[in-house]
């Protein structure tokens, strides 16, 4: 799960392509949860009612979490890739000015998947780590080493995930219009911004009743675990007094950041406000160029990581005292496809290509072929 957490982030990272990028956090998710299921076994093996509970019903959470945001972050790509004709990040940018509710709700579907309290996807990842910690903390060696591996490897995916979103919704919504791509952008109709709002409102209910959702999956916990249904119900509860706590603490901050918002306009309502351009380091004509692009956002990181990346680069250098076109192209192959599926296709197709002989256009040829194997098989059926 660990594995499969990091991989994927790690390589959703690397992507140019924003239904790609959002492909491979389907395997990060997925590692999440497979860790929410190992937590839970480990407290089965330790003979731990509070670790089973967490980790079940953290690692079952996050399938009806994932569900929800991944949804909601395909739709919004969708609707982006129809409005603009293209899915590659570095030709959008500033689409959040004529795709303002599409903007939004992928913001808040970032923030889930991100698990930035008090959204969805914090809920279910903050009981793993508190399965983690409880086995640390109680468990032997064995169960000390597993919690190290839990709480490094959440913690890690976490941070790179917020990283890779805050380059997808910035590279993509935020800035100038990269292309005509962008720049023809527009919203999508009732019915597509209607199935975005119903899903960022999910994230958003999801984790502010989370104190609630945790405790409906009692009965599921329950029967997976063998557990009496009132010791998973009295886990639970628990859990649910520190959600409570968490959510009003963001609640709080939340309203403190929205109160501020409304001040400052009031009070600017009142005064005279002079815009001007942006400081721009003294360049006379700033174009969209000069923003970042997701690539050079990301290489910090991603060259960080090269040796699991291995990311190929094409690198074409400006050149004299006025240089003309330069062009950087970076590519990043799955490592699993590469050098795992492909051979092992190759080599099948390879093999079965032996047998093209049998293979010749004759129809009565085909038709022995069935009655040898039918004769074959009835010859089995008596013997």
């Amino acid at each position: 799960g660990a594995v499969s957490g990091i991989l994927g982030v790690l390589f959703a990272l690397a992507q140019h392509d924003l239904k790609r990028l959002l492909a491979y956090h389907s395997v990060e998710n997925i590692g999440i949860i497979t860790i929410g299921l190992g937590v839970g076994l480990l407290g089965v093996n330790m003979n731990s009612p509070t670790l089973a509970v967490l980790g079940f019903a953290g690692g079952l959470l996050h399938v009806v979490n994932h569900a929800v945001f991944k949804g909601l972050l395909f739709l919004g790509a969708g609707t982006v890739l129809r409005s603009t004709g293209t899915g590659h990040i570095d030709l959008l940018g500033g689409i959040i000015k004529r795709m303002p509710w599409t903007g939004l709700t992928f913001l808040i579907g970032s923030m889930a998947i991100s698990g930035l309290p008090p959204l969805n996807g914090f809920v279910s990842e903050f009981l793993i780590y508190l399965g983690a910690f409880k086995a640390g903390l109680t468990g032997g060696p064995e169960a000390v080493i597993s919690a190290l591996i839990v709480i490094g490897g959440l913690a890690l995916i976490g941070g790179l995930a917020l990283a890779c979103f805050t380059k997808a919704f910035g590279v993509v919504f935020l800035g100038h219009p990269r292309s005509s791509h962008a720049e023809q952008a527009q919203e999508g109709g009732w019915g597509m911004k209607s199935s975005l709002v119903i899903l960022a409102a999910f994230c958003i209910l999801l984790g502010v009743l989370s104190p609630l959702v945790v405790k409906s999956a009692a009965n599921v916990v329950s029967e997976i675990t063998s557990l009496p249904l009132e010791q998973v119900r009295t886990e639970l509860a628990t859990v649910s007094t520190v959600l409570t706590h968490v959510v009003v603490a963001s609640l709080i901050l939340l309203g403190a950041v929205v109160f501020s918002i409304i001040v400052r306009k009031r009070l600017l309502s009142v005064r005279c406000v002079r815009q001007a351009v942006t400081w721009d380091c003294g360049y006379a004509g700033p174009d969209s160029r000069m923003q970042y692009t997701a690539t050079s956002f990301a290489q910090p990181l991603t060259d960080l990581f090269r040796l699991f990346l291995r990311t190929r680069k094409s690198i074409s250098p400006p050149k004299g005292v006025f240089p003309g076109e330069s062009i950087l192209d970076t590519e990043t192959a799955d490592i699993c496809e590469k050098y795992v599926y492909q051979p092992v296709f190759k080599w099948i197709s390879s093999a079965l290509s032996r047998l093209r002989w049998l293979q010749h256009g004759r129809l009565q040829v085909y038709v022995l072929y069935i009655a040898l194997t039918l004769w074959i098989l009835l010859i089995w059926k008596l013997m």
